[in-house]
């Protein structure tokens, strides 16, 4: 809510604001258009015809002033209207939500009500439960309770005094105790106040739901809306039946008066009178006559007119060439002004050359600095000449264009003068010809068209004209402001010079330090020349060489000047001097070491000062000698020549000098670092002033545009102007309208623009916040790279592992492979052992063979089985020697694939390493895309604070409601509020709208922005994938590895044997740690696989949650669509305060009873729980009667509850149909306020109809009048002809007499319209006798014909003059108004000429105000030389942070340094590895060979050549082991010379780049000081050209003096030619009109009618004068109403302004006053939440009670008719306990607990008193002292007894507490620490308990002290963990009190009274 009136403060702020801000820029507008008008009148006056457009101007600028101002207030009213609507709709809409919390509260006291049912029911239980363990502990089994009418005390008091027995083992559970009773009855009590505070607040708020009926609000709007409408339908009924009335009335007047002048025409038509009709003939055909002779005149000035329009055209063509003309030369200046841009340009070029060539003369030459300074600035002096004189001829030729424009203006406007006073004169001509003409009217019409058209080409013309004029004088004023500005940047460069200069004079003070040092460094070297004698004569031949070639270079400076080809001789033979410096520069560190050795400094320190003089001198005679040099070029030609033999020469001489040139070279490198600092600073310096430049020249762009644009804006006022002049009213009538719609529509753009302004700053806002969190976003994905890092660390850790292993590796197979050639070479050696034992058996076959050749049958079978035993070794022989041949080819193979698998390992080592690479490489690429990334961020971030800097100018209130808003609008209560209530959706307003699209804007930003992230997450995955797959390849190989080396194992062990089986183990081993570092592997690459499935899953979450944002915003859309489409609510004051204060109270006092009535439930529950967990030690003690009393309130209470719900579904029901019908009326409201809107849209356009149709009537009015004189005239004509006729009958009857005619004759005579040809045919009697008239008659019949056709053609000629007569009506209309409109002009002239003396007056404040303008320049220049000063300093800090860019990027250098050595060293481990390689490719060759050479080894022992290839073989091994020696140490060699090329390249790059250094500073330097040298030129310059400019103003002030005088002189000219031109107009109407007379005196019938019309011309004369005068008045009477109606609109603005204040304070208060709802639904909202959790508990106590009642009834059924034996303890320890003197009310409390009658125990007490007490206590104790009573606990020595007894205090604890008097503390029932176990039975061994009896926990807390009885600490030590609730020790939580001590005589009752009163 208060972000809602938030927003509608923040809406009428800116409503306002616009207001205002229409109002000044509107204002400012007017002022402006009239000081230019005034000054383009002051400019542009030069007759009375411009003098008439200025005043028709003013008053065309006072109208549309009026008019905006009427607009304006317009516009204020209708804010005015809505404000108030805005009101109304928000009181309503605060009666509607007070009502809604009303409901709200209902509801609240309804839950409220059913809770305290709640409690009621859980009380009724425990006083169940009470009841039933009293009844349980009142059994009859050994002390009966009586049921008496003290049996409530009773048991109170012995509830109060009882405690838990351990006696009964058996018997578990717990009382009640009797602090628990009264505290259910105090709360009870405060439940019953409650309930009757409860109904008066309903009946209450029932009273004041019945006065706050929104419906009678609602039918009063409607009647009233309803009632306005009937009111608006009846005034457009009223008026369009009055309109109706009116249009009748007038086309029945105009039919009749028609129809009246139709007959008339038809009764006149036919009564001509033939003789006066020949007249008229006559007449007419002489004025035909007449009129040709005219048409002949004004076609000649036709010709002459078109002859002048062509002249005007060739003016106007010439005009266009001038204005062509003036913008080529603006363009030429434009273009001059670019050629001398690009000739500075070039002169730096030059500059920069010369500075290059400057640096490399001064490093042999630094004395010529200053006479080469002196030569620049010469040639920068002589070039910069030109520029300065181009600029004065531009200047000149666009002032002579301006007076020649001038002049021709001049000349134009006379020429248009004297074509205006032509045109008037045949105007006049044409109105005298059109007074006597007829018939030519239609040419005349087109002559006039054609004389219109040629004066809108005349005025066209001049209006180009006034534009062109008006253009050069913008171009002047823009000419001449950039000169001043020029002037002023010439001053503050000039202030720059000089400062610079000061830092030259400091620059040239270092260079000569530097110098001295040079000097003695070279006296030093002459020094050292005398002692070394061999180095004398060198140095001496090198000093006069370098004289010689200072001459030399002095000249070819001069030389290099004057001609470029010169400069490109001298660059070459520079080149060569660089060559001679650095032999020099050798020489000179030669000479330093030598004089670092000699201590000769002094006398060398003497020779260089004197050298200095001899310098000094020589650059004296050199500034004497440079005009000399130009002479002497030839000669320095051929001294070049003998220069460059010397160079030779010293070349020779420089190869023994190169050990000398260290220490000079580090001197100079000092020397060099002070040059460089100085460049720096210089450069920073040289960089501020192109910053200044480039600042200034975008200042000098900015003007220019503005200026461009200000000519546009005057160019379209000037065409309105034109425009408006030339429209009638009611045209001007329509474009004002029209331009107030395009007012109003410019206002509305403004204002969405500024909102548009506003949502982009919030936009901005935000897209910071994105950006920011794009930034820990990519801090993430740097921290992402590092951990990539890490990993791809790792990788290389464990490819150089896996390399190491490899390398292990190979060394044990090359171990394998040796004890394999051991093993073989053994094998052979057995071969070779077989061999012979295989050539022994051989032989001893054959000798056996020959034996058995020899007979000798005896020893045959011996023989034979020797045979078969020699035969069976063979074979086993030979099955021996295959075998061994298969583990030959065994080991062969295995060898092979030993190979195979080392190449297989090496090609997989390279493929690791070239991985590695590339991931080091995509690394790299990777953060430096980042960088780039967060570079363009961090631009974006600084762009886009700029922009929000611009913005917070125009949108800074905008951030205060955003807060608010997002305070309010968060997503959970909106869903809340939305499902609960439909309706509060309407209580959103416009702000909250705004905000919510501000909202959606933002969470589209973010959307937009989390898109970004997830593509850039996405590529990331696609590199992680991409790296997947090459940590996939590796983990491959790894394996192949593995399943290689398995073989080789395998074979190693199928090979091996026995004999191997250690190397077996070993090999083992290493499998087992090569499996283990495998498994790391794998687990690493499921860690990156399981790293880039959580990447996926996040970016699928990601995906999911912009989906769900995305149908949120959808969502929000609809909802804000919605609401925007609902009116907004608004409401009134004082009612709204009331409710939410009742509201906020009711609220409170809601909260305070929820929170007892959750401290209540605790407390109940935690009671039920201790009497449900302590049922089993012990029974309670609470009476019967409570128990019922409890239940019958809780009765009453649920009847009330009842009532109550019923009277909540009322009210919900009566709060739901005011919800539909306020749902109903709010569309029907819409509904009527767009009928509204409606109606008054026809009222305005009935109202500009209404307006239009009297207009109408009005000119039709005037219509007809002419028409009415024109009817009179042609009466007159009628009456006239009616004589003629009346006439001619007459004549006709006396011949129809004489010649004794028929009466059919006669009729045919009376009837003379219808007389035809055949007449006298027909009316010829024949009866006629006499001759003589019947020739008469033939006669008269002859003439009746022919007078017959006269009246045909008199009345054709009559239509003919009819037409004519309409056409000379129109155009005497035309001809009037021309009339009205030269006297008009007339009158308008005299009004310029009194304007004129005004202008005259105005022209000298006019110059007052431009010296005061000159004064306001002046000081102008000096705010400008204040912000040159800003600028500077401005400058410096840009200097700072250059220095500060610069150390960054030197930071840069050295990183990328670092990087660059890091590479190296990845090279040469590169390297490394590489060799490493080669050297196991050797090694496997080697192996290969071996293997060869074994297998022929093999073969060769079976040939027998053993010995040979045993020495074949260790020849082999020396010559491999050679090879390997020398491979290695190839390789050690190409290591050390590629390092040693590295660092000479990286050295050579690093003298590279410092030379380069050293040449750009060195350039600047020269360039500098060039620079600076032209600028104090162009200063000086500048000021004399400002000096000439300034008499050059100065004589413009006299030429303007002089041009008003000859203006005023002019003006009085004016006036008298007006003056002569009107008397000769008049003369000239005079003459025509006795023409008019002279030319109509023959004619009488026609002399009449022309005396008419100068009758009518007279009266027209008198209308037009009396029109004028009417119109003068009209317009006085216009002025003086619309001044005042504008004091009324400006009081009646200032009155809307006040209440929209005050409205804007209402809203405020309403805002307030909303926030305070907003917060009581938060708090209803908690309440609610609390109530539902109340719920929740009371039904989980509710279920616990159930148990408790069941475990009760189950204790009542087993300890029905027991004894509670602690109550019988604790009343005998209270009657010892007590004073003597209070014993006997003790004994009367036991005898009335165990059921005694009173009477008895006062008996008793009376024979005690006798007796004493033993003897009864004795008695009634019976035998069980013993055991029964407990020793007692010592009392405390100071202590003092109380005067009441026991009972009289409880007896009135009772009263006191039985009336509820306050309601109970309120303890927080979250603080209460769970329940304990119940207690455990104690033993009956109480006697041996100790001094005190019995145990701490167990010990009466009445009659202890304080202290003992309740210990405040919870870690005290009790015996037993249970006991009741206030039994227990304190909880931390509870606030603790301090331990009172209490005396021993105080018994229980005055400490529980203590406890009351604390």
């Amino acid at each position: 809510m208060s972000s809602w009136l938030g927003g509608i403060g923040s809406g009428l702020g800116q409503s306002l604001g616009q207001v205002g801000g229409s109002l000044s820029s509107f204002t400012g507008q007017i002022s402006n258009f009239t000081k230019d008008m005034l000054l383009e009148g002051v400019e542009e006056v030069g007759d009375a015809a411009t003098e008439l457009q200025v005043s028709n101007s003013k008053l065309a600028d006072i109208e549309t002033a009026f008019n905006t101002q009427k607009s304006e207030y317009d516009r204020l009213r209708k804010l005015y209207a809505e404000l108030e609507e805005k009101l109304e709709a928000s009181e309503i809409q605060i009666k509607g939500q007070s009502a809604e919390y009303r409901s709200l509260l209902q509801q609240k006291d309804v839950e409220i009500s059913h809770l305290k049912a709640r409690q009621t029911g859980l009380q009724e239980e425990v006083q169940t439960l009470q009841q039933s363990a009293q009844a349980a502990s009142a059994g009859p089994a050994m002390l009966p309770v009586t049921t008496s009418s003290s049996t409530t005390t009773s048991s109170s008091a012995s509830s109060y005094l009882s405690r838990p027995s351990g006696a009964h083992q058996g018997f578990h559970g717990d009382e009640m105790d009797l602090s628990d009773v009264i505290w259910s009855q105090q709360e009870i009590n405060r439940l019953s106040t409650e309930v009757v505070r409860l109904e008066a607040e309903v009946a209450h708020w029932r009273r004041m739901s019945q006065f706050d009926n929104l419906e009678d609000t609602l039918f009063h709007f409607l009647t009233s809306m309803s009632r306005e409408v009937d009111e608006h339908q009846h005034e457009l009924a009223a008026l369009q039946d009055a309109q109706r009335q009116k249009m009748a009335d007038i086309t029945r007047r105009h039919r009749e008066d028609l129809a009246e002048y139709e007959e008339r025409i038809e009764e006149y038509e036919l009564r001509d009178f033939t003789e006066e009709i020949m007249k008229t003939i006559s007449s007419l055909q002489e004025a035909a006559d007449q009129r040709e002779k005219q048409l002949a005149e004004l076609s000649a000035s036709l010709e002459e007119a078109q002859s002048k329009k062509a002249s005007l055209q060739l003016e106007k063509d010439e005009a266009q060439e001038e204005n062509t003309g003036l913008l080529q030369n603006y363009t030429r200046l434009q273009a001059s002004v670019t050629e001398l841009q690009t000739r500075v340009q070039e002169q730096e070029g030059k500059s920069l050359q010369k500075a290059q060539l400057d640096h490399e003369i001064q490093m042999l030459r630094n004395n010529l600095a200053a006479a080469e300074k002196e030569i620049e600035g010469l040639k920068s002096l002589a070039e910069a000449e030109p520029k300065e004189e181009v600029e004065h001829a531009d200047i000149l030729e666009l002032n002579t264009i301006i007076a020649t424009l001038r002049e021709e203006k001049e000349s134009l406007e006379q020429e248009k003068l004297n074509l205006q006073d032509r045109l008037e004169m045949a105007e006049n001509q044409i109105v005298s010809n059109n007074e006597a003409e007829s018939g030519d009217s239609e040419s005349l019409e087109d002559l006039k068209a054609e004389l219109e058209r040629k004066e809108k080409a005349l005025r066209n013309t001049e209006e180009e004209r006034d534009t062109l004029m008006s253009e050069l004088e913008e171009l002047d004023r823009q000419n001449q402001e950039a000169t001043q500005h020029m002037i002023s940047v010439k001053e503050q460069l000039s202030g720059q010079l000089k400062e610079a200069e000061a830092e030259l004079t400091e620059l040239t003070a270092e260079l000569n330090t530097t110098k001295d040092q040079k000097r003695a460094l070279e006296q030093e070297l002459d020094t050292q020349k005398e002692k070394t004698s061999q180095s004398a004569f060198t140095l001496n031949d090198l000093h006069m060489g370098k004289q010689e070639l200072e001459r030399t270079v002095k000249e070819l400076k001069d030389k290099l000047g004057r001609a470029q080809e010169q400069s490109r001789g001298a660059q070459r033979e520079l080149a060569e001097l660089r060559k001679t410096v650095q032999e020099r520069e050798e020489q000179s560190s030669v000479a330093k070491a030598e004089l670092d050795q000699s201590g000769e400094r002094g006398m060398e320190a003497q020779g260089t000062k004197e050298k200095l003089a001899g310098k000094e001198r020589e650059l004296s005679d050199l500034r004497r000698e440079l005009d000399e040099m130009r002479i002497s070029q030839e000669k320095a030609m051929s001294e070049d020549y003998e220069l460059k033999m010397e160079i030779r020469r010293l070349k020779a001489e420089r190869e023994q000098a190169l050990g000398r040139a260290e220490e000079v070279t580090k001197q100079m490198k000092e020397s060099q670092a002070a040059l460089n600092r100085t460049v720096r600073e210089k450069d920073t310096r040289i960089e501020a002033l192109k910053l200044e430049k480039s600042q200034l020249e975008e200042e000098l762009g900015q003007t220019e545009r503005t200026l461009t644009e200000q000519a546009r804006q005057y160019q379209q006022t000037i065409e309105e102007l034109t425009r408006a002049r030339s429209m009638d009213a009611s045209a001007l009538q329509m474009e004002h309208e029209r331009a107030i719609k395009l007012n109003q529509e410019k206002d509305m753009e403004i204002a969405q623009l500024k909102r548009d302004m506003e949502q982009v700053a919030s936009d901005h806002r935000d897209t910071n916040e994105m950006l920011s969190i794009t930034v820990s976003g990519q801090k993430q994905l740097t921290d992402l790279l590092q951990e990539k890092d890490v990993f791809m660390d790792t990788l290389k850790q464990n490819a150089s592992d896996l390399q190491q292993e490899m390398e292990n590796r190979i060394l044990v197979l090359t171990k394998e492979a040796d004890a394999f050639k051991l093993f073989l070479e053994e094998k052979d050696r057995q071969l070779g052992g077989m061999k012979e034992e295989n050539s022994h058996l051989k032989e001893e076959i054959d000798r056996l063979r020959d034996q058995q050749s020899r007979p000798q049958p005896l020893t045959e079978p011996r023989t034979l089985d020797i045979i078969t035993e020699l035969e069976t070794e063979i074979t086993q022989l030979k099955s021996s020697r295959n075998g061994l041949e298969e583990e030959v080819q065994s080991l062969r193979r295995t060898t092979e694939e030993l190979q195979a698998s080392l190449l297989l390992s090496q090609q997989s080592l390279q493929a690791q390493q070239t991985e590695l690479e590339q991931a080091h490489v995509r690394h790299q690429q990777v953060t430096l895309n980042y960088d780039r990334l967060i570079h363009a961020r961090d631009e974006e971030i600084s762009c886009l604070q700029h922009t929000v800097d611009q913005l917070s100018e125009s949108g800074v209130r905008a951030d205060f409601p955003l807060v608010q808003g997002e305070v309010i609008l968060q997503e959970e209560k909106t869903q809340t509020l939305n499902q609960d209530n439909g309706n509060e959706k309407h209580d959103l307003s416009k702000g909250e709208i705004e905000k919510l699209v501000r909202g959606i804007k933002e969470k589209e930003t973010e959307i937009s922005q989390l898109n970004e992230k997830n593509l850039s997450l996405t590529r990331q995955l696609d590199q992680l994938a991409v790296s997947r797959d090459e940590v996939g390849k590796l983990s491959q190989m790894v394996l192949q590895k593995d399943l290689e080396i398995q073989a080789l194992h395998a074979r190693v062990s199928m090979v091996g044997g026995g004999g191997h089986s250690q190397d077996i183990m070993f090999l083992q081993q290493q499998l087992q740690a090569y499996a283990v570092e495998r498994e790391q592997v794998l687990a690493v690459l499921n860690e990156k696989t399981r790293e880039n499935s959580q990447l996926r899953s996040d970016y699928h979450r990601l995906m999911d949650i912009m989906a769900g944002k995305e149908a949120a915003l959808s969502k929000l859309q609809q909802e804000n669509q919605r609401l925007s489409n609902i009116s907004d609510p608004s409401g009134s004051q004082e009612m709204f305060k009331e409710t939410i204060q009742n509201l906020s109270r009711i609220i409170r006092e809601k909260d305070i009873e929820i929170d007892a009535l959750t401290q209540k439930c605790q407390t109940l529950v935690t009671v039920l729980q201790s009497s449900a967990g302590d049922s089993s030690a012990g029974s309670g003690g609470v009476s019967s009667n409570q128990f019922e009393e409890l239940l019958q309130e809780r009765d009453t209470l649920k009847q009330q509850v009842k009532k109550m719900e019923e009277w909540k579904q009322q009210v919900i029901t009566t709060v739901k149909n005011m919800q539909h019908e306020s749902a109903q009326l709010q569309e029907e409201l819409i509904k009527l306020q767009g009928q509204v809107s409606a109606d008054s849209d026809c009222s305005s356009k009935l109202s500009v109809d209404y307006a239009g149709l009297i207009q109408s009537y009005e000119l039709k009015e005037r219509r007809l009048g002419s028409l009415s004189q024109e009817l009179a005239q042609v009466q007159q004509t009628i009456t006239q002809l009616s004589t003629t006729k009346d006439v001619l009958l007459g004549k006709l009857d006396s011949v129809a007499v004489v010649c004794g005619q028929t009466p059919e004759v006669a009729a045919a005579q009376s009837s003379g319209p219808s007389l035809t040809a055949d007449a006298p045919s027909r009316q010829a009697p024949p009866t006629a006798n006499n001759e003589k008239p019947q020739e008469e008659i033939l006669r008269l019949r002859i003439q009746l014909a022919e007078r017959e056709n006269i009246i045909r053609t008199l009345q054709e000629n009559n239509q003919r003059l009819s037409n004519s007569a309409s056409a000379t009506e129109s155009e005497h209309r035309s001809q009037a108004e021309e009339v009205r409109l030269v006297k008009e002009r007339l009158e308008a002239m005299q009004r310029s000429v009194r304007e004129k003396d005004l202008l005259i007056k105005t022209k000298g404040d006019q110059l007052g105000h431009v010296s005061e303008a000159l004064r306001n320049r002046e000081n102008d220049n000096e705010v400008l030389k204040q912000a040159v000063t800003n600028l500077k300093e401005r400058a410096l800090i840009l200097e700072m942070d250059v220095r500060k860019l610069k150390e960054e990027n030197e930071l840069v250098a050295t990183r990328s340094r670092e990087k660059e050595s890091e590479f190296r060293a990845l090279q040469e481990t590169n390297m490394q590895v590489s060799l490493l390689l080669r050297e196991k490719e050797f090694e496997l060759s080697a192996v290969s060979e071996k293997s060869a050479t074994v297998e022929r080894m093999l073969k060769d022992k079976e040939q027998g050549k053993s010995g040979e290839l045993n020495q074949l073989l260790n020849e082999l091994k020396s010559m491999q082991e050679k090879a390997v020696a020398f491979q290695q140490e190839r390789d050690q060699v190409m290591m050390a010379l590629k390092q040693k090329q590295m660092e000479t390249t990286a050295i050579q790059t690093e003298l590279q780049h410092v030379r380069d250094k050293e040449q750009r500073l060195n350039l600047e330097l020269e360039r500098l000081r060039n620079h600076l040298l032209e600028i104090e030129d162009s200063y000086t310059r500048e000021a004399l050209g400002a000096e000439d400019r300034e008499t050059e103003l100065r004589r413009r002030v006299a030429l303007l003096d002089e041009k008003l005088a000859t203006s005023s002189s002019a003006v009085e000219n004016a006036s008298q030619q007006a003056s002569m031109q009107v008397e000769s107009l008049q003369e000239q109407l005079s003459g025509v009109v006795k023409q008019r007379d002279e030319a109509l005196i023959h004619l009488r019938t026609s002399q009449e009618q022309v005396n008419q019309y100068a009758v009518s011309l007279s009266n027209l004369q008198m209308v037009l004068e009396q029109f004028q005068q009417e119109e003068k008045a009209m317009y006085s009477a216009e002025l003086d109403r619309h001044k005042k109606e504008k004091d009324e609109w400006k009081r009646k603005a200032q009155r809307l302004e006040d209440q929209a204040s005050a409205l804007q304070i209402n809203l405020d208060e309403a805002n307030a006053a909303l926030e305070s709802a907003s917060r009581l639904t938060d708090q209803l909202d908690l309440n609610e939440e609390q109530i539902e959790e109340l719920k929740k508990q009371v039904e989980v106590r509710q279920e616990m009670l159930e148990e408790a009642q069941r475990k009760l009834m189950n204790l009542l059924n087993s300890t029905e008719g027991k004894i509670d034996k602690v109550l019988m303890r604790n009343l005998f320890l209270g009657y010892f306990h007590t004073p003597k003197t209070k014993r006997a009310d003790v004994l009367r409390l036991m005898g009335s607990v165990l059921g005694l009658s009173r009477e008895d125990v006062d008996k008793m007490l009376e024979e005690d008193g006798r007796h004493g007490v033993t003897g009864w206590m004795s008695n009634w104790l019976g035998g069980r002292g013993a055991q029964s009573v407990p020793n007692t606990p010592p009392r405390p020595t100071s202590g003092q007894g109380l005067n009441t007894s026991f009972s009289e205090m409880f007896v009135k604890f009772l009263e006191i507490e039985s009336t509820p008097s306050m309601p109970a503390p309120k303890l927080p029932f979250q603080d209460f620490k769970p329940l304990n176990a119940p207690p455990q039975g104690r033993t009956s061994g109480a006697a041996s308990s100790g001094a005190l009896g019995k145990r701490p926990g167990e010990s009466n807390p009445f009659l202890a002290p304080r202290s003992a009885a309740v210990p405040l600490l919870a870690g005290s030590s009790s015996g037993g963990s249970g006991g009741h609730l206030l039994m227990k020790p304190i909880s931390d939580n509870l606030p603790t009190f301090t331990p009172v001590p209490v005396s021993a005589e105080a018994s229980g009752g005055a400490v529980l009274k203590d406890l009351l009163k604390q």
